[in-house]
């Protein structure tokens, strides 16, 4: 009996185990996924507002 106890609290610490891993992995894609989408948002921004800045910096070297 004590046998089936030891065979069942180490089952029970693996399964514990194997899924905390995964949801630390889980976490890991999560922030992966975060990081290119902010990435992609500011590529969007420079794209958009490039012109705009480059104009205001020649207008600003002209007037000096």
């Amino acid at each position: 009996m004590t046998s089936l106890m030891v065979s069942m609290t180490a089952f029970i610490a693996g399964v514990k185990d194997r899924f905390t891993r995964e949801e630390k992995g889980a976490t890991m894609v999560e922030y992966g996924i975060m990081v290119a989408f902010i990435a992609v948002l500011v590529m969007a921004a420079v794209i958009v507002l490039g012109p705009k800045i480059a104009g205001l910096f020649t207008g600003v070297s002209a007037s000096l």
